[in-house]
């Protein structure tokens, strides 16, 4: 099989013939940068950089996907947000946030206009024209509540669920319009998942704010969705107190953390989705030896995980012996041949 059509299979719970390596998220490495002379900060915004490290990922790492949006900042960039990209070993992050008062936003009519989403389509077209049926291709949209912190300030919108819920209601709102429509234009332009991320989790907000004020959000962007392509919602953290909400949003897949145990996560949910991940970053990826990654992949395969990656965007510091081992161990074994080994 090539990797779309091991993907697809495992997705669609068909016969594969070894486990599929899907990434939703950054794999970059500063090692990935260094050997296609691609480097952050203009990989994210400089569309041959951006193609070459998400293709990278795939011949040289060996995933079964390309997945070209390496932060959560376009997004925010184009609608007004102030992002420093400068770093050339992390992440971008927000030093300037656009909106002061709530009431009357409304996003500009032409936002679809703007450079970030037009590049990063063509992006995406461009790996269609190149990868179509050959390997999957993952876009990526930010949802309103990670957009609302990037626009508005995480304190400023929590506080204002409380004082004001109804306008932070009509606010998402508005929001959703942006991932649901960017959505769509991935799709049409060649992607077949998309990533939904929002950053819904434990630390930040409660299951109550997630019911009330984000999951009819993500019912509705399912609902115009779920005949365009699979959609993997992507949420941080210990997600115990909340995945039966989570799994109400109607999305096929959530990308989840190792903070997570798999068969407690299928058992709270309401509505089964397909769960991706568990892969611990920060320690086994980043500090572990590829026996390390070896042994905790076939543990996770062994207790029934299908889809096996990282956890998250991965540390630039992860060696990309570990990310090969992880691709390799994934493509040794299938369903039938993961019971016979022994760990």
């Amino acid at each position: 099989m090539n990797s779309y059509e091991r993907v697809f299979a495992a997705y669609n719970n068909k016969d594969f013939d070894s486990f599929p390596a899907l990434n939703p998220t950054s794999i970059i490495t500063y090692e990935l940068m260094k050997n296609n002379n691609a480097f952050f900060p203009s990989a994210h915004l400089h569309p041959i950089e951006t193609y070459d490290l998400a293709v990278a990922g795939h011949k040289e790492l060996g995933f079964d996907s390309l997945s070209p949006y390496f932060s959560i900042h376009l997004e925010a960039a184009a609608l007004g947000a102030k992002i420093d990209f400068s770093f050339k070993k992390g992440m971008p992050q927000v030093i300037e946030k656009p909106i002061k008062k709530i009431d009357d936003f409304t996003l500009p009519k032409n936002f679809l206009e703007k450079k970030e989403y037009i590049e990063f389509n063509k992006i995406i077209k461009k790996l269609n024209q190149k990868y179509n049926k050959k390997v999957p291709i993952i876009g990526k949209v930010i949802g309103p509540w990670t957009l609302a912190y990037h626009l508005f300030g995480v304190e400023n919108l929590i506080m204002q669920t409380i004082l004001n819920p109804n306008v932070i209601k009509n606010f998402i709102k508005e929001l959703s319009y942006s991932p649901i429509n960017f959505a769509k234009q991935q799709f049409e332009n060649g992607a077949d998942f998309v990533v939904w991320a929002d950053h819904v989790t434990c630390d930040l907000v409660s299951p109550q704010i997630y019911e009330e004020f984000v999951l009819p959000i993500h019912q509705q962007a399912m609902a115009e969705l779920s005949h365009y392509g699979p959609i993997i919602l992507h949420v941080c953290g210990n997600l115990e107190d909340r995945i039966d909400k989570l799994s109400l949003s109607n999305m096929d897949m959530l990308h989840i953390d190792s903070r997570n145990d798999y068969a407690q996560s299928k058992n709270k949910m309401i509505k089964k989705m397909e769960l991706i991940g568990f892969i611990n970053n920060p320690y086994l990826l980043r500090k572990g030896n590829p026996k390390d990654i070896r042994k905790e992949t076939i543990k996770l395969l062994k207790q029934g995980v299908k889809f096996v990656a990282p956890e998250c965007a991965i540390p630039f510091n992860v060696p990309n012996e570990n990310l090969i081992e992880l691709t390799t161990t994934l493509h040794s074994y299938n369903l039938n041949t993961i019971e016979q080994i022994n760990i």
